[in-house]
Formats: structure tokens, sequence, C-alpha cells
């Protein structure tokens, strides 16, 4: 979000003193960009200096490539740099953030974007086979991914499997599970695309008969006259690379010039010589220098940041060299960071694994630092100077011993490490001078030992919680000489343990009063407070302590001495293994018909793969367009003294301020779904922060962004709320109020044998689509007429919103979407809050609006999953039957109500699960905070609700001493009886899916398998659980489960489509345009749907709730059959076979209609609340999922080993959209209940501000988060008697999310074990508030997951608050 302070007032780019200088060192300067760019050769004469490459690319039209978060860490911005790397000397083809990248760092290199390597009519084999393979569900992240796994092939054209795996890891996916992208890149890795290779029918390759130790026989000297048949898939486009664009010959000898550019405001300059940048540095010393600008894009981005002279050093290949002396490694301190992940291998093996140890410990780092395009371009120098306190390779730096070069015009200056960092983000570097390099000595012979360790929130592209690196020497009789225990995330800088450094010197290391003295020191140093900056403190404390008993005992096992204890367990960190997974491909065979039932590819895949797919923004910008960007609310809540845009109306290119009094009306102002209780813009109050004040119009996107942070607003604070315990305290609620009761309770409870009670929490989520909220409104010259492209999963609510801004009625106004980039109900209401002011901000100045929200302002404005808290009470009896539930549900639903009425409404109708309990009692309120309005997030209430079920079967279970299997199984509904809500459950298939997936997971033997490993492991702990769900399919308001379609059959036979649902990567235009070809009789091919617009399907639902396929597709098929009957008597003249086009153009001729207009409307519902009478849907889809992790007790560090879903979604459409959605489903939900946390800002300058902003600081699941073996299949060989949709089949979208929650159990099931072997249990059979039964709450984060354990190191890491101290962040469940 762009801070609203007054930017400084603009700067000449260079002090007057320092012009003359300046530019007397840089008057030979080039100011001419030279680069090719998809083969064609481009010359730039006249430079914005402020342009990223990604601004330049879309610029001309290059809309392929896609922002995302403009961070580096998603990946959507992904292109390829191929250059002459002068550390290696050969050409490197780097994956590279376009959206960090300077236009300035590609001068003499090659640009290959998504459009450069292939075409829908001609693709490139990794955009067919991501395309064909169904990796590309909403396909906005796609190009990235694509460009990444080609890098990977024009490096490495036989990549090995792990190196597919890895290629990933600065990519993120929302929709896909990652699964099918996986599947289609390792059909290139050496093992899967050689011939030879077993799975591809040949007798095996050299690998896997063991002839692989020197890796492929295919890189390994094979003469060219004998080659290897490269496997190709069947249907797949062959790869050879000799096809590939090659690297323009005019670059291999390209001779780099110093450059310099620029205006008034900002320069920059290129010096390509050391001398050349110590000459800048010395009359400049203030200039920012920059090498990937990973960090410095960020600061300008979000922070404001205005660097007037930058001058970037990527291109000087005296930083980039390196070499093995004697006693150490000296690496150019602009190595990049991929070159040197290779240079510490190739230093293992120039020094050996014993002096190497330093370098292995590099390695390690660097193997999840961020992300590849973030390695391929960030530095050692950068690292360094950039002072960060959480940088992972500083704290080696500073172990080692490392010397620093510092070199100015007239001196070079050695700087040991541990002086270098003198501050938070302030270092000993002097003011003129550069990082030349880093010495880095080897480790010795004998007796010393290296190692590196590091803890995030994901595995992945993820900034250390804490890391460190530890260096021992020791004597021939194992005293310690000395030692550095060096940590980074447990003070403000990079800082060495100096009280336990102290203590260990001149001890005896074998003698165990030697581990807890350092133990003791190390609580001593780093006794941090309960509200330390970044929270976290006795996680951190416990990580520090925890990474030390592991180095400690990692020593022992390699001193090899006898009688002494040596926790050899604690030693190995959790690995993964190359993923794996399946699909039943043949679960739809029996009910195949000639298109349905068939798996067929996401129609708008090769169009996604290759980067013509068109989302919102990548509409071409029109003549006298202006750009906006919304001044947002930085305060929770408070009153607004004064708004002052006067210095915004100064600056270049800024046009226009709108605001509340820009309305036609007042009232026109206020909008919500479906209570009318917030405004567009505030007035006089802002009750969140994030909420819009104005929005500012200019030129430019640039210039609107800058003219947003000049706007002063003047705030005078008042109290806030946040939690929900908050609210309940304060009785801060919305009116809606609903409850279920059936039955007796209180007469249920004296009769139960046993009574407990518990309390479920589970925080919010983050929808984190891709594509951020965008909306272009085109205001036209007559009546008032107004167009409007937003991405929206409610085209209808935006019409009519529109229509009340701009003060004329609906029939006015168009509302259009093309595709969405991610939606997952994020933009069911929340999209209109950006469209009315778009919209409104046309209306007022005549002109075409564009706004795309980057990420920071789409996290605070659009609103998440709610954050639930229940009190449940349950009644069981001996035999582990349920007999009552009463249960208090409460809902955090933020400043404004939007849909949350809705959201605890469908919580309390899942709050029985999949469970008989004949006396239900459960009321539902919602919590009326001062955070965003939370909204619609798949699930919509149901995995909350799900999820206190689940949670009080694990809680009982424990205090039953039951197998919770085994409770959920005598639990379950039988067919044909009744929920809470007294509905009967027809086509009931749970138990029967419960017992398939432990026969084909083979549970029982795994189960008996890890009760055998936790017994004989102590720190590693792994677990298992089953779930089951089942998931009400229906709007719960009434009058949205209707539907409309249109179809029109012209003269050639094609149809064209429309229908009110919107396409946002769920595959929904691609059932219907199979139903539409299924009914009709003609080829897939011949279906065609354009978009979703208001003013052909008029009166649209949202496309929402899992229901959007049985309502559109039924309306569909209600067209088509009114078309098929028209064109009976003509099937009858011609034949049944006759083509379309025959058919068409006879009925055209008899004049006859070739258009229908279809209608549905959901049979059967419509509940009453308060009576509970009624049927509350239409069906359930249902499932159950098994998931196996195992855990680093230690650490919290985790991993999921395997997962087996199992889902009935009666017969498939098209069960590779299917497939799709139930993975995606499932590791989103997974995401929900693990790594997912949103926290708050509770004090300081950002005090009530969203901490977790963006993807550096909100961790969904990445390509290496999700099950190692991921194995999905679909309920065969029952009967779908009651189901009446199309198809038979059941909605998908939402069902399989809750099935991620095995994953979370499974956790708690391992910690269970963990806990058990310190003594600590539930004690059975009483209701206690004190006893050992982990109360566990979502989602599962490694700091849950550490601080639930119970073991010595972690008690006596525990921080205690003192007298009135909060954590640093608030958390909101």
């Amino acid at each position: 979000m762009a801070p609203i302070a007054i930017s400084p007032e603009p700067q000449p780019a260079v002090s007057n003193s320092a012009t003359h200088s300046l530019s007397s060192v840089t008057t030979t300067y080039d100011d001419t960009l030279r680069f090719y760019l998809n083969g064609t050769r481009v010359v730039l004469d006249d430079i914005d200096p402020e342009i990223t490459l990604l601004e330049y690319l879309r610029g001309i039209g290059l809309t392929g490539t896609k922002l995302g978060c403009a961070e580096g860490g998603c990946g959507a911005c992904t292109v390829v740099v191929s250059q002459y790397n002068p550390t290696t000397k050969k050409i490197y083809h780097a994956s590279v953030n376009a959206c960090l990248a300077p236009l300035v760092s590609v001068d003499g290199k090659h640009v290959i974007t998504i459009e450069g390597i292939g075409n829908v009519k001609k693709p490139h084999p990794t955009q067919e086979r991501i395309a064909k393979s169904n990796g590309s569900q909403c396909g906005f992240c796609t190009p990235g991914i694509v460009m990444s796994l080609y890098a990977l092939l024009r490096n490495d054209s036989s990549p090995s499997e792990h190196a597919v795996e890895e290629a990933f890891d600065g990519n993120l996916c929302r929709c896909t599970g990652y699964r099918p992208i996986l599947d289609a890149a390792q059909t290139f890795s050496a093992e899967k695309s050689c011939g030879k290779a077993k799975a591809n029918g040949g007798g095996g390759c050299c690998m896997e008969n063991g002839g692989g130790s020197g890796g492929c026989c295919k890189g390994n000297g094979f003469k060219d006259d004998q080659p290897i048949k490269r496997f190709t898939p069947p249907g797949f486009i062959e790869y050879n690379p000799d096809t590939e664009l090659i690297f323009p010959p005019a670059l291999t000898k390209y001779s780099f010039k110093p450059l310099a550019f620029g205006n008034k405001r900002k320069r920059w300059y290129r010096p390509v010589t050391m001398e050349q940048l110590l000459e800048i540095k010395s009359v400049y010393p203030s200039a920012k220098i920059i090498g990937g600008s990973t960090e410095t894009q960020i600061e300008i981005k979000f922070k404001a940041m205005q660097y007037t002279a930058s001058v970037f050093v990527g291109d000087i290949p005296e930083l980039r060299q390196f070499s093995f002396k004697a006693d150490h490694l000296e690496i150019g301190g602009n190595v990049i960071l991929t070159d040197l992940e290779s240079i510490a291998l190739k230093a293992v093996e120039h020094y050996g694994p014993v002096r190497g140890q330093v370098f292995a410990a590099v390695y390690k780092q660097l193997r999840y630092f961020a992300g590849r395009q973030i390695r391929n371009v960030g530095t050692p120098a950068g690292n360094l100077a950039t002072a960060s306190p959480i940088s992972d390779l500083n704290p080696v730096f500073v172990a080692s011993n490392a010397i620093l070069v510092a070199k100015s015009l007239d001196k070079e200056t050695e700087i040991p490490m541990s002086q270098f960092f003198k501050g938070y983000r302030m270092t000993a570097l002097p003011p003129d001078a550069i990082i030349a390099s880093i010495r880095i000595p080897v480790t010795s012979e004998k007796g010393e030992f290296f190692q590196a360790y590091k803890q995030s929130k994901r595995k992945d592209d993820d900034i250390a919680i804490v890391n460190a690196a530890f260096r021992m020497s020791l004597n021939t009789s194992n005293t310690v000489e000395s030692v550095d225990l060096v940590y980074g995330g447990m003070a403000p800088t990079t800082v060495a343990a100096k009280t336990a450094n102290a203590y260990l010197v001149g001890k005896s290391f074998t003698d165990p009063a030697t581990l807890e003295g350092a133990m003791n020191a190390l609580e001593q140093g780093f006794d941090l407070r309960f509200g330390v900056p970044g929270g976290m403190a006795t996680y951190r404390k416990s990580l520090a302590l925890g990474f030390f008993y592991r180095f400690y005992h990692e020593v022992l096992s390699k001193l090899e001495v006898r009688e002494v204890d040596i926790d050899t367990e604690v030693v190995p960190e959790i690995e993964r293994v190359i993923s794996t997974g399946k699909e039943d491909t043949d679960s739809t065979i029996a009910y195949q018909q000639n298109i349905l039932g068939k798996a067929n590819p996401h129609v708008a895949a090769l169009k996604q793969t290759c980067g013509e797919a068109q989302y919102t923004d990548d509409i071409p910008v029109q003549k006298n367009e202006l750009f906006g960007c919304l001044v947002l609310s930085t305060k929770a809540r408070a009153q607004i003294l004064s708004v002052d845009y006067s210095p915004a109306m100064e600056l270049p290119g800024v046009v226009q301020w709108v605001d509340h009094t820009d309305m036609p009306s007042p009232e026109a102002n206020w909008w919500g779904a479906p209570v009318c209780d917030e405004v567009f813009f505030a007035v006089n109050e802002v009750f969140t922060a994030g909420q819009p004040i104005g929005i500012i119009l200019a030129d430019s996107a640039q210039h609107a962004a800058a003219g947003a942070r000049a706007v002063k607003v003047d705030y005078e604070e008042l109290p806030a709320i946040f939690t929900i315990e908050e609210a309940i305290e304060k009785e801060s609620y919305f009116e809606h109020y609903r409850y279920i009761k059936k039955g007796d309770t209180e007469e249920a409870f004296k009769n139960s044998d046993h009574v407990f009670t518990g309390v479920a929490r589970m925080g919010g989520q983050e929808h984190f689509y891709l594509e951020t909220n965008a909306c272009v409104a085109v205001p036209k010259p007559e009546d008032g007429e107004m167009e409007i492209y937003s991405s929206t999963q409610n085209p209808t609510e935006t019409q009519a919103y529109v229509a009340q801004v701009c003060d004329v009625a609906a029939n006015k106004v168009v509302s259009k979407v093309k595709r969405l980039g991610g939606g997952f109900g994020g933009k069911e209401t929340r999209s209109i809050q950006l469209t009315g002011i778009v919209a409104l901000a046309a209306k007022r100045t005549g002109r075409p609006v564009r706004c795309m929200l980057n990420r920071d302002e789409d996290m605070v404005t659009s609103g998440q999953r709610h954050p639930f808290l229940a009190r449940w009470k349950v009644g069981v009896n001996k035999d582990g039957k349920l007999q009552a539930l009463d249960a208090d549900v409460f809902c955090n639903g933020g400043w404004s109500q939007d849909l949350s009425a809705a959201v605890v409404d469908r919580s309390l109708s899942h709050s029985d699960g999949c469970y008989l309990i004949p006396s239900v009692h459960v009321r539902g309120r919602i919590c009326k905070t001062n955070t965003m309005s939370n909204t619609a997030f798949r699930g919509f209430g149901g995995p909350q609700g799900m999820f206190i079920a689940e949670s009080y079967m694990e809680e009982i279970a424990d205090r039953l001493d039951i197998p919770v299997e085994k409770l959920r199984e005598i639990n379950f509904y039988k067919p044909l009886e009744e929920t809470h809500f007294n509905q009967s459950l027809k086509d009931w298939h749970v138990p029967i899916m419960y017992k398939q997936v432990q026969d084909e997971s083979k549970y029982a033997e795994r189960r008996e398998a890890i009760t055998k490993f936790n017994a004989t492991h102590k720190w590693k702990k792994r677990g298992l659980a089953l779930i089951p769900t089942k998931f009400g399919i229906s709007f719960t308001a009434l009058f949205l489960n209707q539907a409309g379609a249109l179809v029109h059959i012209y003269h050639d036979g094609s149809v064209l489509v429309a229908h009110g649902g919107t396409e946002m990567g769920q595959g929904l235009h691609t059932k219907m345009t199979m139903i539409a070809a299924e009914a009709l009789g003609v080829p897939l091919s011949d279906v065609y749907i354009s978009e979703t617009a208001t003013n052909t399907v008029a009166n649209t639902s949202s496309t929402a709730a899992s229901a959007s396929s049985d309502l559109n597709g039924y309306a569909i098929f209600n067209a088509c059959a009114q078309i098929n009957s028209r064109l009976a008597p003509y099937r009858e003249k011609f034949g049944k076979d006759a083509p379309m086009k025959k058919l068409a153009s006879a009925a055209y001729f008899d004049r006859v209609n070739l258009s229908a207009n279809g209608f549905y409307k959901t049979p059967d519902i419509g509940y009453t609340w308060g009576p509970n009478e009624g049927q509350m849907f239409f069906y359930f889809t249902q499932g159950v999922s098994a998931a196996e992790v195992e855990v680093d007790t230690l650490t919290g560090d985790w991993t999921c080993l395997r997962a087996d879903i199992k889902m009935d979604i009666g017969r498939s459409i098209n069960p590779s959209i299917d497939y799709g959605q139930i993975e995606g489903a499932f590791v989103q939900g997974m995401g929900l209940f693990t790594t997912e946390e949103s926290l708050w800002f509770r004090g300081g300058p950002m005090k009530g501000q969203l901490a977790t902003r963006g993807p550096g600081a909100y961790k969904i699941p990445g390509f290496r988060d999700i099950p190692q073996e991921f194995n999905v299949s679909m309920l065969k060989g029952v009967q779908w008697e009651n189901l009446q949709t199309i198809q038979r089949s059941r909605g998908v979208g939402e069902p399989p999310l809750f099935m991620g929650s095995a994953v979370f159990f499974a956790i708690r099931d391992s910690l269970k074990a963990a806990r058990k072997q310190y003594g600590v249990e539930a004690e059975i059979g009483v209701n206690s508030k004190d006893d050992g039964l982990l109360r566990f709450e979502s989602p599962a984060t490694p700091e849950r997951i550490r601080t639930s354990c119970v073991d010595p190191i972690v008690k006596r890491a525990f921080v205690k608050p003192m007298e009135g101290e909060k954590s640093f962040f608030i958390a909101i469940c």
C-alpha cells in the first residue's frame, strides 16, 4: 500500500556540489540502451530511468508477462535474460523477475518473453505439455511458470528430476496444487525423457540400471553417432533443443559501454569497469549501488524511497570472479548467487569435504535462499550491504571469520566480518567504497567443524525466522580452542552469541556439562522479551537453543568418542524426496458419452501457456486514458480531520482528485452485499486501515502512485477492536443472529456418560489470487452509457452499483468479464468497491480510467476468509456415541457485514461434520471489528464449521482413549438419516469412501509403522489422519439459485454460448462448452464462449457456491433443447448425423430461430431458519482424505509424506477439470490450516495495519510443500439415484478444500506422540482444563508446532510476558 505521507520535494538528480565532478567522470558515457528482445534488436535512446523491465514489456504490448506482486515473490513476471556470464565464461539463460529488473540491466543481453518462444498455432513443447497436462487453471501465473521451465531447459536440455522440481522455487500458483505442472515438467527430465527408461517402455535408463553414478550417459560423452532417442510422451510435440532461439551472434562480441541517462529527478549510471565505479563513488559517495535490485525496487515501490542517482554494477566482470587460494576462497562481491551455488560445490570438491565444510554450509543456505529468479541476480555484496538481520549468508560469513575487501579509488580496506555490522541496517563500509570481494577461509583439516541452519515459515523462497552458522575448533583432547556461534533473527543485526562463545572456550566438548553450560549461556545471551519486534519470542529462543543442540550432537557423532551419550537422531533435518502422484484415470469410463465424462484440457489452457489469454489489465490502453491509485486510510479507526490533496496536484501527470463529494448524492456512496452498510469513500471517519478515502487520477500508473503518496490526511485516532475475544468482551456484534436447534440438548447432557467442553480457534486466510483486483471503465458519449471491464465474479452486482454511482439506469451499463486470474470468492463482492470508484472517476472526467491494485493494496482492501472461534460442549456415551452438541460460534466479520451472515449460517449447518448427533443447539454471531471486511472464500463457512466438528471429535477421542478414526466411524450418518437441520442424506457414500481410502492407502499398516517409528525417534515424529467431509451445495439465499444462458447457432454451424458464470480458472467455460456440444451433437471445437456480459445474460448470480456448473449447465441445456426441437425436422430430413452447418443453413432459409434463451432454477430447496424447516441444500458433495506427515519437533519443521483423497462428485463432466479442482483445493486447504497466517501490527507507526502483506510475509504453499506422494481418485461403482443435476454431477470447487485439514490433524497426531514421550497426555474421562490435552489451534505454523511440544529445550526457552506486556503482532483468530 502506498504510504500517504508527503513525498520529499523533488530534488536534482545530483546535488549541485557534485554535478561538475560527476559530469567530468561520466562525460564519455553512452546514453543508448541496446539489447535483443525475442530475437529482434532493440535500440533505445530516450530511456525512463525509473522504468522496470516489466513496465517496458507491458508498455509495448507484450502483456503475457504478468504483474503479480511487484516484489519478486510470486514469479508471474518471469522472463529469461540470456547473457554471457563472466564468472562461468558461458552463455547463461537466467530466469528473472521482470518486476524488479531495471531496464538498464538488460543492455547487451537477450530478453526472451513468453511470446518469444511459441504461440497457440506453434507452441513450444513447454507450453504445450503444461497446457495438455492440465497445469493451467486461471492461467495468470502460467507464463512465469513456463519461462522458469524454459530457462531450465535452455541451460540443461536433460535436467535431473531434482533440478526440475527445484526450478519452480520462485513461482507460486494458487489454483492447480502444482501436481500437474510438475508432472508436465518432469517429462523433460533425464529420467523421464530417456527412450531407454522403463516407464517409457525401454529396458532401463543407465541411471535406473545402476550405471548413473556419473550422471546420465547423454551428458557423459555419449557418441553423437549413437544417440539415445529422447522419449516424447504420446500426443506431445517433440522437444528438440537445436530449434531454440539462438543467442544473437552480435551479442557474443558486444562491447559493453558505460551508460549514463535520466532526467532531473533521477540519473542512472552503468559503469563496466571497477575503476569507473570507484570514480563515481569517489565524487558521489551517496549514489545507490544496485546489483540485482531485489531489495531496492521493493524500497522504491512499497516504501516510496527515492534514489536520485543509481549505479548498476551487474556488468562489471572484475566483481564476478572467484579464485581458490591455499587457505581461502575469494569471491567477487557481485558474483550472482546461482553461480555461488556452483562455486560452493566446486570448492567442496577442490578442498575436500573436511576443509570444505564452510562451503557446504554456503551451498546449504543458498538452496532455500529466495527463489531461482532472485538467486539469478542477487549477490553476496548486496546481501552484506543491506545488512538484513535475517540474511541467510551473513551468519556464515561471520562465523567463518571471512574478510570483506572494500575498495575505494585511493585505497583497499580489509574488514573482518565480525566487525562489519554496526547496527540495524548499518555497516562499517566506508561511504566511498564498494564491496570488491569476500575471502572465506577454509575449514581446518583437523578438529574444526562448521554447520549452518535455517528455519522459516515455508521451506522454499522464504525469509528466515532464525538462522545460524556455527564454527568450532577442538584440539586433540577435544577441548574447545575457538568457537563462533552466529545467529540471524535474534537481534537487529547478525550477531555472535558472545556469552556462549566465551563460555565454551577451554571447555571439554565431550563433557555433558559443556552442553548444559552452553545452553544456559545462550539463554542469558538471548533473553528476548515477550513483545520483542518480530514476535515469536519463545519460538525464536527455542530455535537458538535447538540449533546449537543439533550442532553439538552432530559434532559429537563425528568425533567417534565412546562413553558419551550422543543424540544421533537429532542430527538429520527433514529432506523431501521427488514428489509423485497418481489419478484414477478410469473413474469415468462407465458413464462417458460422446463428449461428456471425457478428459479434456481447459479450453483456454494453450492461450494461457502462450501468454495470449487476455486479463483485465491486458486490455490495450485507450487514447486519453487515465490511471487511478487509491488513497487508503492508515489508521484502523479514526476521525478524519483533514484531507489535503493539493500537493498531489502539483506533481507531473496528475489530473484529478476524486472522493465522496463527487458522488451524485450522499446515498450513492453507500454499498454492500446484502446489507448496504459501507461506503465507497470514507466520510469523516475511517473504520479500518485500508479503507478508501479518495483516488488520484494521472496519465500513468507511476504518476498516480506518486500523487497518492503526496496526499496528506490528518487523523484523530479512536479505540479499535481487532480480535473476536475483544469483540465479545465489548459486545461488538452485527445484528445478524441465527441458530439451529434440534432435540433437547439439556436433557441429553444429563443422560450422557460424559460431557466435554472446549474451544476451537481458526485463523483467516488471504485469497492470494495471482491477478489482483483490476478494472477499466470506459464512458460512452451517449446517454451516460458506461462499459466496465472488471476482474469480478459478480457482473450483475457490478452493473447495479456502477449504475448507482453514475446515476443512470442499469440498462446503460454493460459489465464484461473475459476471465479472472483467480477469484476463490474474493471477487464476489469486494471487487465492487474498486469498480464503483473507477466508474465514478470515469464519469467525473469523461475519460477511460484504469486501476489495477498492487498486491499490498489488494490485501488490505479485499478482505479474507473469516477467522472463527467456537465454544463447544458435547455429550457422549462410553461407547463413543455422540448425544448432544451445544456451541456458540463467532466469526470475525471485520468492519462491515459483507457476506458474513451467510458465512456464519453455513458454518452452523456444517458444525455436525459427518456425524449424527441427536440433539443439537448451535448459535452464530458476527463480531464487528476494525479489520478489513472479511468476505467469501472457497468453502464459505463450511470449512470453519467442519473444523469445529473435527476439533471436538479429536479432543473427545483423546478424552475417551478411543482412536479418533474409530470414533468417527461409530458416529457416521447412515443413508437417509437426517442432519440437525432435518435434511435427509441421499446418495450418502462417506462410509464407503472411508473404508476404501483406508484399504487403498494401507492405512492400518501405516498406522502400525508410525507407532513403531515414533517409539524409536525422539525428535522426529510422524502422524496420520483420516478426515471425511460433506459439503452442502446451493446458495443459502434462495433467490440466487437461478441461471440464464443464450445460445446462438450461425450459418456455418458454429455455436456461440453465453451464460451467467465467469471463468476464473475453475474450468466453467470448458464444462459449459462440453454440455452444449453434447446437447447439440457438434464437435467441441465448434462451440465458443467469448465472455460473460450483462447485455447477453441479465440478472445473473455470482459465480460461487460450487453451483455454477449445475445452474448454468442446465440453463445451457435448456436453451439447446429448444434449438434441438426446432432442428428436429431437419435432422429427420437430412439424417441424425448431418453436420450442423447443413442443418443451420436449411433452418435459416426456412426462417427458423437459431437462438434460444435458456433458464434454470434449482428445485426443491427453501430452508426456514428458526422453525428448522425446509430443504437447505440440493445435495451434498462428499469426500475422505488421509494424510501422513513427519515433524521435526526440535524446529517445528514438517513435511507431508503422503496424501490420499477420494471424492464423490457424481458423474464427472470432465475428470481433468475436476481432478484439478480437487488437487488445487486440497493444497489451498493445506495452506489454510498450516502455513498461512495473518498478523497485524499492534503498535508503532503501522499500528492496526496488516503486517503479512505480499508473498514475502504471507506464505501460501509452494511447489515443494505439496504431499510427497499425492494420490487422488473419484468414487466409482455406485449409483446416484437421487441426484438431479446436469449429467448427475456434483459441485467440486469448494468441497475438497477441507480435505487439506487432514494435514493439520496429522500434525496434531504427531505432536500427541511427541508430548506422550514426556508423559503429557489428556486425562481420560475427565473434562479438565489443566491436563495434558493438546488444544491445537489453526493454522499449524512451525511456531505453533514447536511451542506445542513439551521437551526440556522448549520449556527452558519459554518467554513469559511481563505484567501488561503484549505480543508484537496481533493474531486474529
